[in-house]
């Protein structure tokens, strides 16, 4: 019997009756999301933009109805957002219920946060200047992702990228029978089969390390109308791609009312590709673990089956792979849904928008999963030994590819009827000794292959990649 106190029912009263298991089963794993993607987040990013916005135009020497902030009140300004709490998210949201419009919230939140300081309080007609909802809200998606990228996504992907290199390198020199179509295949090692899905992981973190967000800020159908027709001598351009690019974002010159979202759907397709890799990593290892190559390590607390004790169930390979199809049927809809919108605007990506940080959740869940999975496996070389012995057939496409070499048209032929004539070590050795075409050294080089030996570069590859993973240039 497990001798522990039950759980406190206060503690988490919200994740047994959450809706998504994001915010209930797996909260513990995803809770960390909730700063860059909660309902809170995306008010407090928005609300963000709004004041940097309102900077940007104040130090602007020609806009002369707005002065330039003195220090006092761009602290003012900066403390909105950097105190910006739970309560004001709330006052925002309960004056979106009059307004029934989100952004526009945040405008009149502002107005009231600046009504009780005389020199913001001039600054109120020039809150939300110019601006349509999505000059605030595409800005406020990309900083987002931006900054889950930066604190979230790419640790933790480097962290499952790191524990397949270690493996990789652990078993270089590891023998393997290999299976192409599930079928006895030519020799591999170990670390070479987990190098492969590291190097793959490799090259789309470093696409995802170097993509960029987008942003604009050109008004309600992307021509600057209102800015241009309340001051006309300004470089409205100029000002509003300077202000996105002093964000850290990379500049969209020509919209609609909406930023188009290509690059963000390049970012999902990034994702995809990481997901895939991932899923298809999470297969071989199920495989492995089923060939029983890999056992996992016991934990005396866990049941692997709720009435086959012996049971230790592939759970933590198994859960990432049905995380990654759910965040995978997510990235693919954003994908294809956000870079679509009717004339100049509709809805349909706003709501659509809102599941990023679900597809994110879900994709964190099982790359942790895969992670915590490789830390438990337990590598059993008896049996891969085993395996390879009993199958020397493997060895046949040394000697036909040795004997075309020395001109044997039927190389192939003559070495398959041999395998079929039931093939052992001693069977292709003596085919080997008696061939009238090989020369004696080649011969003796023939007689030395196993099964276990047979595995070309496969230690040279493992080494050649980890050199490359640690090169920090």
């Amino acid at each position: 019997m497990v001798n522990k106190a039950p759980p406190d029912p206060t503690a988490m009263p919200h994740a047994l009756h959450a809706l998504s298991p994001l915010d209930g089963r797996y909260s513990e794993h995803t809770r960390n999301l909730a700063q860059f993607f909660s309902e809170y987040a995306l008010i407090r990013y928005r609300v963000r933009v709004e004041i940097q916005w309102l900077q940007h135009l104040a130090a602007i020497p020609d806009l002369t109805e707005l002065p330039p902030f003195d220090d006092a009140c761009n602290k003012l300004l900066n403390d909105i957002v950097e105190s910006f709490s739970d309560h004001d998210a709330l006052h925002i949201k309960h004056i979106e219920q009059s307004l029934r419009h989100d952004v526009k919230a945040v405008e009149y939140f502002l107005r009231e946060k600046f009504s009780p300081h005389p020199a913001l309080k001039k600054a109120i007609p020039f809150v939300h200047f110019a601006c349509t909802s999505d000059d605030i809200n595409n800005l406020a998606y990309s900083l987002m992702l931006c900054d889950a990228q930066q604190a979230i996504v790419l640790p933790t992907l480097a962290t499952f990228n790191d524990s397949l290199t270690a493996l990789a390198q652990k078993y270089a020199g590891q023998p393997m029978l290999a299976r192409t179509h599930g079928q006895p295949a030519s020799p591999t090692t170990m670390g070479k089969e987990m190098a492969v899905f590291a190097y793959r992981l490799y090259n789309q973190r470093q696409q995802l390390q170097s993509h960029q967000f987008c942003a604009k800020m050109n008004g309600a159908v992307g021509n600057y109308n209102a800015h241009f027709i309340a001051y006309p001598n300004l470089d409205w351009q100029k000002i509003c791609q300077n202000f996105v690019t002093h964000m850290g974002l990379q500049w969209t010159p020509l919209t609609t009312q909406i930023e188009p979202h290509d690059r963000l759907a390049e970012w999902c397709h990034i994702m995809l590709r990481i997901n895939t890799i991932a899923i298809d990593t999470c297969r071989d290892m199920w495989g492995y673990i089923a060939l029983n190559y890999f056992t996992q390590k016991k934990d005396k607390r866990e049941v692997g089956s709720s009435t086959m004790p012996h049971k230790i169930n592939p759970i933590d390979f198994e859960n990432a792979e049905g995380n990654l199809g759910v965040a995978n049927a997510m990235l693919t809809h954003l994908a294809e849904k956000l870079p679509i919108s009717r004339w100049q605007r509709d809805l349909s990506d706003s709501t659509a928008e809102r599941n990023i940080g679900i597809a994110l959740g879900h994709t964190l869940i099982a790359w942790r999963s895969i992670h915590r999975g490789l830390s438990h496996l337990k590598l059993n070389e008896r049996i891969l030994a085993d395996d390879l012995e009993a199958h020397p057939q493997v060895l046949g496409e040394a000697v036909s590819t040795v004997l075309r070499r020395y001109g044997e048209l039927d190389a192939y032929e003559q070495v398959k009827k041999l395998i079929h004539d039931s093939l052992t070590v001693h069977t292709l050795r003596d085919f080997i000794d008696n061939h009238p075409t090989l020369p004696h050294s080649v011969k003796a080089q023939l007689n030395t292959l196993v099964p276990k030996n047979y595995c070309g570069n496969a230690v040279q590859q493992v080494q050649d990649f980890v050199t490359l993973y640690s090169d920090p240039s």
